[in-house]
């Protein structure tokens, strides 16, 4: 079992690294300012969900397995990038609506908690970190390492959940008040469009 000090060490590690910018929060930040805080929240649970297919698979060694294939972790890579493109053409094409009528969600749940997992699952640097950085803090001395990454793992999402939550919930505050105003909404859609667009080269191109 995880001892207290290296649990209360790694989540504030991993809180630190949430709080760096990257992709993850980048995609949340932008999709609580167009949809607002609730589709924002639904996002990072999705992306919540991703991070526990990614700690299971690093502790059933499948993790491993798909580092090793140059094909997988390519196909994967650019499995992302597409639906980041997707993403951005979607971005790119919407106008602007009114409303000030508290007109329901563009996006349905299920859409907004998909986009979420599959943003997380697709991104083969999240399943190398992970395979990288969750060993660091387990032992065989302490018992079963699959159970003491198991707790790694979750100790990360929780992490996550927290930063990722604040930002989904003040990012999603600016959005509501944006969407009173067509114009502004469709300078948010075109900015969230360059910054998905932006994330899918970037991962198209990354070396892994």
């Amino acid at each position: 079992m995880l001892t207290l000090d290296i649990a209360l060490s790694f989540f504030g590690v991993a809180v630190l690294l949430a709080l760096v910018p990257g992709p993850d929060n980048l995609f949340v930040l932008m999709q609580s300012a167009m949809w607002g805080r609730t589709s924002g929240l639904l996002v990072v649970l999705g992306l919540c969900t991703g991070l526990v297919g990614h700690t299971i698979a690093v502790t059933a060694g499948l993790a491993a397995i798909v580092a090793a294939s140059v094909t997988a972790l390519t196909v994967l890579k650019l499995l992302g990038a597409a639906y980041l493109l997707y993403l951005a053409w979607g971005a790119f094409r919407s106008q602007g609506h009114d409303h000030s009528e508290q007109a329901p969600m563009q996006l349905g749940a299920w859409s907004l908690y998909r986009r979420g997992i599959i943003m997380n699952l697709t991104n083969p640097k999240v399943l190398l970190f992970f395979l990288a950085f969750l060993p660091q803090f387990t032992s065989p001395q302490r018992g079963l390492v699959a159970l003491q990454t198991l707790s790694l793992g979750g100790l990360f999402i929780l992490a996550t959940l927290l930063v990722f939550g604040l930002i989904a919930w003040f990012a999603g505050g600016l959005g509501q008040r944006m969407q009173t105003s067509p114009s502004a909404q469709i300078i948010l859609h075109r900015i969230a469009g360059l910054v998905f667009l932006g994330l899918a080269i970037k991962l198209a191109l990354t070396h892994l």
